[in-house]
C-alpha cells in the first residue's frame, strides 16, 4: 500500500503559512521523509463566493505547486487531487504535465476528473453541459500527443494539424493517468484510457453536490472494484496494472490525539483486500506546525 496527502488548504479563508513557498516546501519535504508517495494540490481557479462560504476551499494552481514541490524532493510522485481536466485546452495541459515529469524525473501522475461547479466553468468559458466529451477528447488527445509525432486531431472540440510537441515526458510509454469520479462512466474512462481508478468517499448528500454516485460504504466500494475489474475483462486489460485510491475512515486523523495506528492499519488491511493500492490520507490545514506534526506522526506509527 501506498500513501499520499493532498495539501491542506481545506478551507475558505486558508492558512496563510501554508500557501507560501516555505509551507508549500516544507510540507512536500516533511512528506517525504515520513514516507508518503504521493503529494499533490486540489484544482479551483475560479471558484464562487459562494461555494466558498458554503464549505468551499481556496487553491493555488496545481501545476505551479507540483512544480515548486517537485524542486524540493527526489521521490515524491505529483499527484493531483483533481486537475479538472475540461477547463483547459489539452495541448496546454500536455505541455504542463510533459514538463513536470521531465524536470521531476518522471514523478507526475495525471489525476483528472470531469468537474461539477457550474459556475465556475461559466467563469472559464467552458460549457459545462459538455464536460463529459471534452473529459474523453482531451484524454485522447494527451495521449497522441505525448507519445507521437506530426500528431492531427480532428474532434468536436479540439483539432490540431501536424504537431509535435518536444521535449516528451521523461515516463514512458508516458506519466500514469489516474481517472477521478464514483460513476461507471469514470471506470469505464480508466480502463480504457487511464492507469488508475481515483473514487472518493461520499455519502447521498455530498455526491448529489458533487454530481457523482454515492460510495459511503466498504461494500460498496468493494462491488465498485469487482465492476472495474469486469470492465478490465471485457477489454482484455490486467486488473493488477490499475491502481485504485481510497481514503481510510478507521482509526480516526493522524492530527488528533485519540488516533488508533492499529485500528488504522486494520482498515488499511481491509481496503488492500478490496484492491485498493493507495490511500489518500487526510492531515490538518489549521497552521504549518499542525500539518508537519500530523504528517510525522503518521509516518512514524503508520507507514513505519
Amino acid at each position: 500500500m501506498k500513501f499520499a496527502i493532498t495539501h491542506p488548504m481545506h478551507s475558505h479563508p486558508y492558512d496563510a503559512e501554508l500557501a507560501s513557498g516555505p509551507g508549500v516546501g516544507a510540507v512536500a519535504v516533511a512528506a517525504e521523509a515520513a514516507g508518503f508517495s504521493g503529494f499533490g494540490f486540489t484544482d479551483h481557479p475560479a471558484p464562487t463566493q459562494r461555494w466558498l462560504q458554503s464549505g468551499g476551499h481556496d487553491a493555488l494552481d496545481p501545476f505551479v505547486a507540483m512544480g515548486f514541490a517537485a524542486a524540493r524532493t527526489t521521490t515524491l510522485r505529483l499527484i493531483p487531487n483533481v486537475v479538472v481536466l475540461p477547463y483547459r485546452n489539452p495541448f496546454v495541459v500536455a505541455k504542463a504535465g510533459a514538463t513536470l515529469d521531465l524536470l521531476s524525473g518522471g514523478r507526475f501522475t495525471l489525476a483528472v476528473g470531469v468537474g461539477y461547479l457550474k459556475r465556475e466553468f461559466a467563469a472559464l468559458g467552458v460549457d459545462f453541459e459538455e464536460r463529459g466529451a471534452l473529459f474523453e477528447e482531451a484524454l485522447r488527445a494527451i495521449l497522441e500527443v505525448w507519445t507521437g509525432d506530426d500528431v492531427s486531431f480532428e474532434g468536436r472540440h479540439f483539432t490540431a494539424s501536424g504537431i509535435t510537441a518536444h521535449p516528451r515526458p521523461a515516463s514512458r510509454p508516458h506519466p500514469p493517468i489516474w481517472i477521478g469520479g464514483n460513476t461507471a462512466a469514470a471506470r469505464r474512462r480508466a480502463v480504457r484510457y487511464g492507469d488508475g481508478w481515483c473514487p472518493f468517499p461520499a455519502p447521498p448528500q455530498l455526491a448529489q453536490t458533487a454530481r457523482t454516485s454515492a460510495l459511503d460504504s466498504l461494500t460498496a466500494l468493494g462491488e465498485a472494484i469487482d465492476d472495474l475489474r469486469r470492465r478490465c475483462d471485457d477489454a482484455e486489460r490486467d486488473p493488477s496494472t490499475l491502481d485504485v485510491t481510497f481514503t481510510n475512515v478507521d482509526g480516526g486523523s493522524p492530527a488528533d490525539a485519540d488516533f488508533e495506528a492499529d485500528r488504522y492499519l486494520a482498515g488499511v488491511d481491509r481496503l488492500a483486500r478490496l484492491g485498493v493500492t493507495w490511500v489518500q490520507v487526510h492531515v490538518p490545514g489549521d497552521g504549518l506546525a499542525r500539518t508537519l506534526e500530523a504528517i510525522q506522526k503518521f509516518g512514524e506509527q503508520v507507514i513505519g
